[in-house]
């Protein structure tokens, strides 16, 4: 097994690197991270969709170069990449929720299926590019509802607009990276499968933490939908550190790294709702909870389980937080900016460097 080890600073810095979504809440946290690596960050994709966003409350449209545009739009892709000319593409641009798919299903098929063709067409013609991430999601999977615990190798699929257009952004990598990506010259293609992604700066709409923390906050009881619902929950930087380990992989070792690859978190970690809800309940003094099931609501899996045990044995990555500490950290960093919203960026760059520290620590004695 590869041993652990925080992204190194000797090959991140002044390495150009295109993050698509990166205003997003994956995409922010991402760039701030680049940044405190060295790398040359440049963004592409729509301005923020929240009020407020990590984004800005992080002064990061200071920091990082942008160019606005669609991912389905080709034409403004293929800009975007021959500006940046990137070494890298970490491509993370997506309509990424379930119950907003059924409300606006073409949007989010146009966006996650042809806006990923798009990204990797313009790929095709960058002359210094290295290496492309393609995250899709743990949802790409057939779900059967079942307590295995999905490998890549597992039928793909998805019963609403989002998880389906997550599985075929998965075919449509495989495919080009067979058809374009294979020669030896080509940059090495991969795609990285999270699970629930959870943490400090997500102010979704109709996602589980940032409802429970906005109720929190403002002293009102979070209801929960789905309380006996179990995902794979990690925090941000869990499923981030697999994709800047496995871009270095692209980089350094090619070929032998253009698969796809799952990033989630250990089975212990895996548990209902109602457990996250609770958990984090007890972070916020006076903080309420309320159960009412909308049984007319559109159907959402019950059970997913994500096994991540080839990055673990192959790329030297591996779950760093417990679900308990994933929960604290979150809770601190809103207490935090409830206080004083200016210090979202120390708080990132703080919870950035614990982490990278966390990592450092579980590192054997002696692995380089």
């Amino acid at each position: 097994m590869q041993p652990q080890q925080a992204p190194m600073q000797s090959f991140w810095q002044g390495r150009r690197v295109l993050v698509t979504g990166h205003t997003g809440f994956k995409g922010a946290w991402l760039c701030t991270w680049l940044q405190r690596l060295g790398a040359q960050v440049t963004g592409f994709g729509l301005g923020p969709t929240t009020t407020p966003s990590l984004w800005q409350l992080a002064a990061l449209e200071r920091s990082i170069p942008s160019q606005f545009g669609d991912v389905r739009d080709l034409s403004a892709v293929q800009t975007a990449v021959t500006t940046a000319r990137p070494e890298l593409i970490l491509h993370l641009a997506a309509q990424s929720l379930v119950r907003p798919s059924y409300q606006d299903p073409m949007a989010t098929f146009a966006t996650n299926i042809m806006g990923t063709a798009h990204v990797l067409e313009a790929a095709r013609g960058a002359p210094d590019l290295r290496g492309v991430v393609v995250v899709t999601s743990d949802k790409c999977y057939e779900n059967r509802e079942w307590p295995h615990a999905y490998r890549e190798g597992d039928a793909l699929g998805g019963y609403d607009p989002y998880s389906a257009s997550k599985g075929c952004a998965e075919v449509v990598t495989a495919a080009m990276r067979r058809s374009f990506f294979a020669d030896g010259t080509a940059p090495a293609l991969a795609s990285a499968r999270a699970g629930n992604v959870i943490g400090g700066g997500d102010f979704s709409v109709d996602r589980l933490v940032p409802d429970l923390v906005r109720a929190f906050l403002a002293g009102e009881a979070a209801l929960l939908r789905n309380p006996a619902a179990t995902r794979p929950w990690q925090h941000v930087l869990e499923p981030l550190h697999g994709y800047l380990r496995l871009a270095q992989r692209l980089f350094e070792g090619g070929s032998a790294y253009a698969e796809a690859w799952n990033f989630g978190p250990l089975a212990c970690d895996e548990v209902p709702v109602q457990r996250v809800a609770t958990e984090l309940c007890g972070h916020f003094p006076g903080a309420s909870l309320r159960v009412a099931q909308d049984h007319t609501a559109p159907h959402e899996a019950g059970l997913l389980r994500l096994d991540p045990g080839k990055s673990m044995l192959r790329l030297g990555w591996r779950p760093t937080l417990t679900l308990s500490e994933a929960l604290r950290w979150i809770a601190d960093w809103h207490h935090a900016i409830a206080v004083d919203p200016s210090a979202a960026r120390a708080m990132t760059e703080a919870q950035i460097a614990a982490f990278e520290a966390q990592i450092d620590a579980t590192q054997p004695a002696g692995a380089a």
